[in-house]
């Protein structure tokens, strides 16, 4: 059986949630507190940070190498398209995720500037979306995974209208007709 050391309100932790229902593997979550990280949590993961995977013993931390790796042990519902190129676009995407998330945790704190950082990211997302249903490629996938959670995070809990971006909207709803999105759009109303 699988364990996930998890936090309910971490975007990468819901990554992994994601795929985790995505590919309807069973596993037991160990949720942890963010404010008071447990010592033995930096035993399995140095930098102590969630999601951190760990199945029979062996350790995986940080959510995009978990994805990965789930995508990969457990092949269906394949979660990156057959096609090399669409696939290696999305991978493009997600190597390049800091340049999202960096201006997203900079609103959240509320530096001078960020909003604007951040929705210049947004506009980006809703180029990429037009003409498209996915930034997976044809089918969803884990670029659509690797953002989902911070969109439904700005949307939900820190009132970012995806009005101006209607590709970016429509993915959203899009992604959110599935089970495993709509789940995680639950949890983040309960926060």
């Amino acid at each position: 059986m699988i364990t996930l050391f998890d936090a309910a309100r971490c975007p990468y932790c819901a990554r992994v949630r994601i795929v985790l229902a995505e590919k309807d593997v069973p596993y037991d979550p160990v949720e942890i507190d963010l404010a008071d990280r447990p010592a033995w949590l930096y035993e399995k993961n140095p930098a102590g940070k969630v999601p951190v995977l760990e199945e029979d013993g062996w350790v995986l931390p940080e959510s995009a190498v978990i994805a990965e790796f789930l995508n990969e042990r457990y092949p269906e519902p394949a979660l990156w398209p057959d096609d090399p190129g669409e696939r290696a676009a999305g991978r493009l995407l997600v190597f390049r995720f800091e340049d999202f998330s960096k201006p997203y945790y900079a609103f959240r704190r509320g530096e001078e500037g960020a909003l604007a950082r951040f929705e210049d990211e947004l506009g980006l997302l809703d180029v990429l979306l037009q003409g498209t249903s996915w930034l997976s490629g044809r089918e969803f996938g884990l670029a659509d995974i690797a953002f989902l959670p911070w969109l439904i995070r700005a949307s939900e809990m820190l009132g970012i209208s995806l009005e101006p971006w209607p590709s970016l909207a429509g993915w959203l709803e899009r992604a959110c007709d599935r089970p495993s999105v709509a789940a995680e759009r639950e949890l983040v109303a309960t926060l």
